[in-house]
């Protein structure tokens, strides 16, 4: 097992990370390194005292930032080292993603590689000249140590700071250079029909979506799902593309990919049997090694993975992970305030995983006489499951996962219900009784911090699994969420802001903020079909395209155009363990499109495309969830307007029959029967087109809609069926 720190020194002093919110920065608030936060002050003190800045940037559950803290940052003589010739700055990369952002951006130009502890040294204008990872207390197999380095360093300042210098400004112009490149693209034509033989010139269409799809077969492993070799990855983002690949093409081999890759994560250590959720990523290739950090937007996306897989194929496997991850969520990652926490450590006791894992000793002092059973099932060894990594000898512990093929009705669990082969104890009393037993020992720490981009993730994750699953009390903790980020996350001039925590927000909105909780908001209209929803998401949108937009270039920046000066303004599209801003909000856009008449949105997500046209050619397996937002683009999904008799039996069937008429969303609108009622008017505010729309026969009625004209209203479900399926040529426009 990995041992790391227990983050904090107990030297009784504290330097000026005491009083930061970041529980990140509060874990190295006694190191005996001079730490500064963020901001004018280190950078006047490095400029005044002439002296280069050593900046670290991690966050408060990363096993290898723990563990440089515990070699480097609470040892003496590293730190006289650095508060020496340094300026320290430490940075919680989830609090500052802009921040963190441009410097890994740095670390990629410098040594091709990335991660997190990120160490970078700059000069005290934020130009950096050199980059790294974690770097040890000293040099080993390979590593320069940092005794060895900071001196090395400082003497190169002193007396060669010129060339240091030269780096720093050629990193700098590369780094601007890369921010400003910008597309050969002179126009865009969506390629609408899958045969290709629409006629005009394409450069993003139905072959760019071919070309993702084909690029993730190319790297799938059949053996143990997932793609490429180890470590695994879940990404999501790339599952629920290969779904809208499936809806649109019905090829099968893109929904094995998916089916069985989620399988597999379900069935495999990277899965928490007996508490639930999902660890951040596998360390082998089948699965069975994580990290065993917890992060909320791995629940968030996956949650609308398996929701989706559901959907698709009706898998008893998947439902049940959907329930028992938000059950998880809705245990161990909510505020009082109904908001949610970013994530959950690895560590406990000092040591990676050791409040996941179980001894054979362990099992029986729970399980008694089942413990055997239960451990045959769940590949329990006497001397443990898997390898020390620093050391490669067995562990010692056990790693609870289902080895082998999925097996007849063992699938879902060792039993679903009911006593399995070998026991009379049924797997959910079983996991029961290890659940009490894990409770009583030291629980990994748990970072409290609330990030609005992520609780945005999982708002969406909630509301989508709520509306598909028929469980409104999903349905109605997304809600609350969105409640208290929307009243609580706000500065005086009603913007949003990034991160809550103690009952104090702060830090400026990024577009990553905007954008996923415009994805949470419209989810939450689709469940609930309240159209404050839908105002919510509608005005958020509204002022990404204010404050964040690119007028130059299209796509938009993180940071505002008000926001505080980087080195450079970043403008993603990668998607990487989260889709980018710019691949949520071109969804959003064509969403609120459809579902409003806006057609300024339907041009600014045109525009997305266009401004990331030669990036997304280049390599689409990089842009998967942009790829699931021009899939929207090239086969728009038709708006169905209902009117009729809030939770009248009439009603449900046809919101019903709208909802389940495809595998990819349709946009449903519910207006009011009566056009006097406050929920009616503002429907008819925020999308106008649906004014007029009214009963016939007393009976709930849908208008299938598409691009600007509708059909005739039709009043039995069928039809609306029928209508999603296969429109009526014949329709004589809006009524």
């Amino acid at each position: 097992m990995r041992e790391t720190s227990g983050h904090n020194a107990s030297s009784g002093r504290r330097n000026r990370l005491g009083d930061e919110k970041s529980p990140y920065l509060q874990q190295h608030a006694e190191n005996p390194v001079d730490w500064y936060p963020w901001g004018d002050e280190a950078f006047e003190r490095a400029r005044t005292e002439d002296r280069p800045i050593f900046l670290s940037i991690g966050y408060s559950t990363c096993h290898w930032c723990h563990v440089m803290e515990r070699e480097s940052f609470e040892d003496e003589d590293v730190a006289s080292l650095l508060n020496g010739s340094f300026v320290c700055i430490k940075v919680d990369r989830e609090e500052r993603p802009d921040i963190d952002g441009v410097y890994m951006d740095a670390a990629m130009l410098m040594s091709g590689r990335g991660g997190w502890p990120l160490t970078i040294m700059m000069t005290p204008e934020g130009a950096p000249f050199f980059a790294g990872t974690y770097l040890p207390r000293e040099s080993r197999f390979g590593m320069t140590g940092m005794l060895e380095i900071l001196p090395r360093v400082a003497e190169l300042w002193r007396t060669r700071r010129a060339e240091l210098v030269d780096t720093s400004e050629r990193v700098a112009a590369a780094l601007r250079a890369e921010g400003e490149a910008t597309s050969t693209a002179d126009a865009l034509e969506f390629d609408t029909d899958p045969s290709g033989s629409a006629s005009g010139r394409t450069q993003l269409g139905t072959a760019i979506l071919n070309e993702g799809c084909a690029a993730l077969a190319d790297s799938f492993d059949d053996r143990h799902g997932g793609f490429g070799d180890a470590p695994k990855f879940p990404s999501p983002h790339n599952l629920l593309f290969l779904l809208r690949c499936h809806a649109r093409t019905g090829d099968e081999r893109q929904l094995l990919m998916v089916t069985r890759t989620l399988t597999a994560m379900r069935r495999g250590g990277i899965y928490d049997h007996v508490g639930f959720g999902f660890h951040r990523y596998s360390t082998d290739a089948r699965w069975l090694v994580p990290h065993f950090e917890k992060m909320l937007y791995d629940q968030a996306l996956l949650l609308m993975a398996y929701t989706d897989a559901w959907r698709a194929t009706g898998d008893p496997l998947f439902e049940r992970t959907v329930r028992e991850t938000a059950e998880y969520v809705l245990r161990d990652m909510t505020d009082p305030s109904g908001a949610f926490y970013s994530a959950e450590d690895a560590d406990s006791e000092g040591v990676e995983g050791k409040f996941y894992v179980w001894t054979e000793d362990e099992l029986r002092d729970a399980l008694g006489a089942d413990a055997s059973a239960v451990g045959r099932r769940f590949g329990v060894r006497p001397g443990g499951n898997f390898s020390d990594e620093s050391t490669g000898e067995p562990a010692g512990a056990n790693i609870l996962h289902l080895p082998g093929p999925p097996r007849q009705r063992e699938e879902h669990g060792p039993a679903a219900s009911g006593p399995h082969a070998e026991s009379g104890l049924s797997w959910e009393q079983a996991r029961l009784r290890l659940f009490k037993a894990r409770s009583l020992r030291v629980r990994p720490g748990r970072d409290d911090k609330i990030l609005t981009d992520w609780n945005g993730l999982m708002i969406a994750a909630l509301a989508r699994a709520g509306c598909a699953l028929d469980a409104p009390g999903l349905t109605r903790a997304a809600e609350s969420a969105a409640d208290h980020i929307l009243c609580r996350a706000r500065d005086q001039r009603g913007r949003l802001l990034h991160r809550i925590r103690g009952g104090e927000a702060g830090l400026a909105g990024l577009a990553d903020d905007y954008a996923f909780m415009a994805w949470g908001l419209l989810e939450l209209y689709n469940a609930s079909l309240e159209p404050a929803w839908l105002e919510a998401a509608v005005r958020l949108t509204e002022e990404l395209i204010a404050r964040f937009w690119d007028d130059e270039r299209g796509g938009f920046f993180l940071t505002a155009h008000d926001g505080e000066r980087l080195l450079v303004r970043q403008r993603k599209v990668h998607d990487g363990a989260i889709p980018s801003a710019n691949s949520v909000a071109l969804s959003n856009l064509l969403r609120l499109a459809h579902l409003a008449g806006r057609s300024e949105f339907e041009m600014h997500a045109e525009l997305i495309l266009r401004a990331f046209d030669a990036d997304v050619r280049s390599y689409p397996a990089a842009f998967t969830h942009l790829l699931s937002g021009l899939d929207r683009a090239v086969a728009p999904s038709p708006t169905v307007v209902i009117v009729g008799v809030p939770d009248a039996e009439d009603t449900r069937a046809m919101i019903s029959a709208a909802r389940s008429a495809s595998l990819t969303e349709t946009h449903v609108l519910f207006a009011h029967a009566d056009s006097s009622s406050t929920d009616r008017r503002l429907l008819e505010k925020l999308a106008p087109f649906v004014s007029g729309m009214g009963v016939r026969e007393v009976c709930a009625t849908a208008y299938v809609c598409r691009g600007r004209s509708c059909s005739d209203p039709v009043t039995d479900p069928e039809d609306v069926v029928r209508l999603i399926a296969d429109p009526d040529p014949a329709s004589d426009g809006t009524p």
